[in-house]
């Protein structure tokens, strides 16, 4: 999908579009409608046997997405005008007969909120698709229905009528889905690969999967494809798992969503997880003030805000796991047997103080945080921000609990070579062990090259060896999990050598080609 908003963006929006159609579904037809700025997406959910009989099963909201695909979806849709909801339903059965459906299916709708005039008399809303198959959205359904769709679906397929009349169907609660992806949000929602190194969801212990279904107070229910040192590829969706939550209302759905979402722990490829934290206390989510398909990029400033540099619960933290590696070193022998091999700061007939640091981004840059370490016969303390606090550990890693200050907390720590991934609190930081002996590599985009930010195909070069170009002009796009992106000049410059042609597949952190700046 593109948006054109000037006649002059047309043709490179349609080859665009026409290369991802061929590639994905070997059919290069688009097709050219009606752009709504920021509408509602609203869906119901229908359900037709091969006896003729069709009904609703409500609908489903599903306005919060990004690159027009969806990241929420909740059921019922909040704030709908009951007469656009009676005439939206019955548009949905009638479509399905229409064509003699049967089966599951979705008929999908813009809505526009601001057409107020049409509410009052059922109008406002237009038909985009119908999805001829159950939908990654469906549990909210479940949820507050009270039914197995997958198990209607069978029925269906075996001859059966449908189980319930339209006028049996009952609607109890509200719920909510969250689609946990592997996906940079501060990249433009780029799709991520990688191990797993970390996956710990609410109730599910050592990474697997936990599922509960029902309506009632407490009713979670987690659909995930994928465990704890599973790797994401650049073949398939980067979806990592559906969470699901019921509540009463829809309050309480929000605010079970909420805790759910500070309960989840992932670590490896770059996930939308602070995303989803924020859009859950958003308050054009969380109030259902302005819900429409433009809501991430309204508050983009506090959605996508840069992480906050460490906090000092978190420094402790890598501190301990910093400890607690060394202690590993020395029971295994991986720092040496000699006792000159260890850098724990020791010195005879006094304390042993040394310096920890470690590197962290924060607004486009790296940062270094420096934590003091004091250890005795009597103890450990630790200096954050000037001032020097008791400090204590337990546990093994990855699993630490800590005392700092006579406070007590604990936390996730996981080493991958010098990189260190921290959960605490209801959020994930990474962390880099600061060696002031090794040299720093360059970044991709130094020395006028340009490499490949995820595994993928080359499906477009737009430059030849020789050409001047602009800083920020498109140089060649690739394709990676359906969706294309463009790879633009991080200067001006000259083109000087192109080192893949269109087809070829490229691995991430591959140099694409070269730039001399002039």
């Amino acid at each position: 999908m593109r948006v054109v908003n000037q006649a002059g963006e047309f043709a490179a929006a349609l080859a665009s579009c026409q290369r991802e159609a061929q590639s994905s579904f070997g059919d290069a037809k688009v097709l050219i409608e009606r752009y709504l700025g920021a509408p509602r997406h609203v869906e119901i959910q229908v359900f037709a046997d091969a006896h003729g009989n069709c009904i609703w099963l409500s609908e489903r909201d599903c306005s919060v997405q990004r690159r027009h695909q969806k990241v929420l979806e909740e059921a019922p849709a909040p704030g709908l005008d009951a007469a656009v909801r009676k005439a939206m339903d019955e548009a949905a059965v009638a479509a399905a007969k229409a064509v003699g459906y049967a089966g599951a299916g979705t008929v999908e709708f813009l809505y526009d909120p601001d057409a107020k005039a049409e509410h009052a008399r059922g109008g406002g809303f237009y038909f985009m698709e119908m999805n001829t198959r159950l939908q990654v959205e469906h549990p909210v359904t479940e949820m507050i229905t009270g039914l197995d769709l997958v198990e209607w679906q069978l029925r269906v397929a075996n001859g059966e009528t449908l189980p319930l009349a339209q006028e049996q169907v009952r609607l109890h609660g509200h719920a909510i889905e969250a689609r946990l992806y592997a996906e940079d949000p501060m990249r433009d929602f780029m799709p991520g690969t990688g191990r797993l190194n970390l996956l710990r969801l609410p109730g599910a212990a050592e990474g697997a999967v936990a599922f509960e279904t029902g309506s009632g107070p407490a009713a979670v229910r987690i659909d995930a494809g994928v465990t704890e040192g599973d790797v994401i590829s650049p073949h398939y969706d980067p979806m990592i798992a559906k969470l699901i939550v019921w509540g009463e209302d829809r309050d309480a759905a929000v605010a079970r969503l909420a805790a759910m979402l500070d309960d989840c722990h992932v670590a490896g490829p770059a996930t939308n997880l602070e995303l989803l934290r924020r859009l859950a206390r958003c308050a054009d989510f969380a109030g259902a003030g302005r819900l429409d398909t433009g809501l991430i990029a309204r508050n983009r400033d506090s959605l996508l805000a840069p992480a906050e540099p460490p906090r000092e619960d978190e420094l402790a933290l890598a501190a301990a796991a910093q400890l607690a590696r060394e202690a590993l070193d020395r029971v295994s022998g991986a720092g040496g047997k000699s006792p000159w091999s260890l850098a724990d700061g020791f010195t005879p007939n006094r304390d042993a103080e040394r310096e920890l640091a470690f590197a962290y981004a924060a607004g486009g840059e790296h940062q270094l945080a420096k934590i003091g370490l004091r250890q005795s016969r009597d103890g450990a303390w630790l200096k954050l921000g000037g001032t020097e606090r008791p400090f204590a550990w337990t546990g093994a890693l990855p699993a630490l609990r800590l005392n700092l200050g006579g406070r007590d907390f604990h936390g996730l720590a996981q080493w991958h070579g010098e990189a260190l991934v921290l959960s605490l609190k209801g959020r994930e930081l990474a962390l880099e062990w600061h060696n002031p002996l090794a040299t720093e590599e360059e970044s991709g985009a130094q020395g006028g090259k340009l490499t490949a930010p995820m595994p993928g195909k080359v499906i477009a070069i737009h430059v030849k060896p020789g050409q001047k170009v602009a800083q920020g002009q498109a140089l060649l796009a690739l394709e990676a999990m359906k969706m294309e992106h463009e790879l633009t000049a991080p200067h001006a410059g000259v083109v000087d050598e192109l080192l893949y042609a269109v087809g070829e597949q490229v691995s991430e952190g591959a140099q694409l080609l070269t730039l001399k700046q002039e």
